[in-house]
């Protein structure tokens, strides 16, 4: 008896799965389109008492030829290990906006289109982040490559931010912005002089385009610190960002290959002004964020391009990239 039950429920659900298979499928199962787009390219953290908001312009691609001081083994080595695009790297372009809660200062502002369709999307993730660029009443600029200029203006050359002062440091502003210096340039550099001076040009005229008090480094706004970091250009500066105990440095071009120079800080690029001082410079900084525990956040680290820095052996160093996390402050979803 016992053996026909089973073999009734056997057959009954032998059955079901048979006429399952000939019914043609429901609209409900049909595929679903592909979406093809992304998530707004924003991530908050509060640092200390300050909200700071990572922006993504976009992704750009940089050869490995570029960089100076390695061997081709190490190179290889370094970008196999971490899944890194070879010859082309991947190279996230970053900005950050901090609201002190009485001011609202953008670090560097992407690069608008003027190193073509893959970046210039700052202005569209600002928004989406819940900020219109006339709410920034300050810009402070890491340095006058365009990747970190080019996007304080329009395709038509006009101010985006026009409520805001530009900031940067007198020994920038005075080597990027001199037509003597411009003219004398090797011919290859001359484009980046051109755009940096077109990208001033509008906030000079209106008075809004300013430079650092004094050396260039110190309070800008309370909580807000420029340091001199110079090397990868005359005037590069860090800003760090400090409240309540805690501490985000926000390096500009410090590094330009994440997979390369963090365990290996003496390769540099073509692009820095000063190679040697480049170096002494990224070793300085990583050495005390590291030492400090401090948040790192870098203009083509990985997108949101925020982590932490550990030691990894004699002059070499880990990234550690933060995790996705709600604010503290974020109301926990419905269950």
């Amino acid at each position: 008896m016992h053996k026909l039950s089973r073999l009734f429920t056997a057959l009954i659900a032998s059955s079901a799965l048979s006429s399952a298979a000939l019914l043609p499928m429901s609209p409900a199962y049909a595929a679903a389109p592909m979406v093809h787009t992304q998530v707004p390219g924003y991530y908050r953290l509060m640092v200390g008492s300050i909200e700071v908001t990572a922006l993504f312009d976009g992704a750009m691609q940089l050869d490995k030829g570029l960089l100076q001081h390695a061997d081709e083994k190490t190179l290889n080595r370094s970008l196999d290990r971490l899944f890194v695009g070879n010859p082309k790297m991947n190279t996230a372009v970053n900005a950050y906006l901090i609201n002190t809660g009485k001011h609202l200062v953008l670090v560097d502002a992407g690069a608008a289109g003027l190193f073509g369709p893959t970046l210039g999307n700052l202005l569209q993730n600002m928004k989406a982040a819940g900020y219109q660029p006339e709410q920034v009443d300050r810009i402070i600029i890491t340095h006058l490559h365009a990747d970190h200029v080019g996007g304080i203006n329009d395709a038509q050359g006009k101010p985006v931010f026009p409520q805001a002062d530009v900031y940067v440091s007198k020994a920038e502003n005075d080597f990027w912005l001199s037509k003597e210096i411009a003219a004398g340039a090797p011919k290859e550099t001359q484009p980046f002089f051109k755009m940096a001076q077109d990208s001033a040009a509008p906030y000079q005229a209106s008075g809004h385009w300013k430079t650092l008090a004094g050396d260039g480094t110190g309070e800008i706004v309370p909580g807000i610190q420029a340091v001199n970091a110079s090397g990868h250009t005359p005037g590069h500066r860090v800003y760090v960002v400090e409240s309540q105990g805690q501490k985000l440095f926000i390096t500009g071009d410090l590094l330009h290959a994440h997979a390369i120079q963090f365990a290996h800080p003496e390769v540099a690029i073509q692009f820095d002004t000063d190679q040697k001082k480049a170096i002494a410079t990224r070793r300085e900084i990583l050495k005390r964020v590291a030492s400090e525990k401090s948040l790192m956040a870098g203009a083509h680290l990985p997108f949101p391009g925020i982590g932490h820095v550990t030691p990894e052996g004699k002059d070499s160093y880990r990234w550690v990239p933060v995790e996705f996390t709600p604010l503290p402050s974020a109301t926990p979803a419905a269950q």
